[in-house]
């Protein structure tokens, strides 16, 4: 069981990699966003989003027990159940407005990649800086602190893409 759930909270192997484990597990997020939006159905990503929290809360604890560390480089689940929410300063406009967020739409429209790598990038920096209460997340007890600081930064990313989104007037 424990093997498992190292598996798990290290992103299948990605916050093993030797460098920037961080970086390496929020690409494996942008995969986890597009299996969210596969289906084209908003619920099922919320749905989705909602159960990867979860998940991640109680695989980043149980790994970090069993690292006994606080919270290890090499979990890097958080991240990737967090990048989700970082779209959703894009994704909830365009569900209001009927727009396709099916991932195959999506795709095929050349801003949805410039959206990809600005929200990423944006993420990176607000979970690596962790301006307040991002950095006050991380004291919360077992997998919810792991979890939550990057989940904060997501939120804090979905508010500054929907900022640009209504700047660029999408």
């Amino acid at each position: 069981m424990d093997r498992a759930v190292l598996w798990l909270a290290r992103g299948g192997g990605l916050g093993l990699l030797p460098i920037a484990p961080g970086t390496w597990g929020s690409l494996g997020g942008i995969a986890w966003t597009a299996l969210l939006l596969l289906p084209g159905n908003f619920g099922f990503f919320l749905g989705g989003v909602l159960l990867g929290v979860l998940l991640s809360a109680w695989a980043c604890g149980r790994a970090a027990k069993i690292l006994k560390a606080v919270d290890p480089g090499e979990i890097v689940l958080d991240e990737i159940i967090a990048l989700p929410l970082c779209y959703l300063g894009v994704l909830i406009p365009l569900y209001l407005k009927g727009a396709d967020i099916s991932l195959m739409a999506l795709a095929q429209d050349a801003s949805a990649w410039a959206w990809i790598v600005v929200g990423f990038a944006l993420f990176r920096l607000f979970d690596i800086w962790k301006p307040s209460p991002i950095r006050e997340l991380q004291g919360m007890p077992g997998g919810w602190g792991i979890t939550l600081d990057d989940v904060m930064a997501g939120a804090f990313t979905a508010v500054v893409l929907y900022c640009v989104w209504l700047a660029v007037g999408s």
